[in-house]
């Protein structure tokens, strides 16, 4: 089991790792894992995905989830393809916003252009032009504080799921 990883710079890091063991054999490791009692993470199967979240006392907004497709090769062989991010709520939140803020800086790019070219005050447009990316590397930097705050829960689904996967 070799991880392959992306850059670091993603908000959300992707991995995958190449097994040499069935697919139902690995969602048997995750199924017995999670029904163990002294297991704290929540989660939910479905065929070759599986999802698993931090404990619901420790979790913040945030918080991390691991989502884990297991994608079958041949019989023998497998791939693990994990994703972390944040919930499906923020990450919906966060991508408005982000959406927002494109759609904004081009409606007042057109709005700037349109004043400038009939010889009016474009101050307000073109003040809100120069602020819009300002405003989106702000909600750029904001993202980076919050993985860097799940950062530790993020080990630990992480820790989690290396030892479900290495279990024999």
């Amino acid at each position: 089991m070799e991880p392959k990883k992306n850059s670091d710079i993603h908000l959300r890091p992707r991995f995958k790792l190449d097994f040499n063991e069935s697919q139902q054999n690995l969602i048997s490791k995750f199924k017995d894992n999670l029904k163990d009692g002294d297991c704290k993470y929540c989660s939910k199967i479905v065929d070759g995905h599986i999802v698993i979240d931090v404990p619901v006392e420790e979790n913040h907004f945030w918080s991390p989830q691991l989502n884990i497709e297991i994608e079958k090769v041949d019989e023998h062989k497998t791939i693990v393809k994990g994703l972390f991010g944040p919930k499906p709520q923020v990450w919906t939140l966060f991508m408005f916003f982000h959406f927002a803020v494109a759609v904004a800086f081009i409606g007042f790019a057109v709005m700037a252009y349109v004043q400038w070219s009939l010889n009016t005050d474009n101050s307000f447009a073109l003040t809100m032009v120069i602020t819009l990316p300002i405003v989106w590397v702000i909600m750029y930097v904001l993202g980076r504080i919050g993985k860097k705050t799940g950062h530790k829960q993020m080990e630990e689904l992480n820790n989690f799921l290396m030892k479900t996967l290495e279990k024999k």
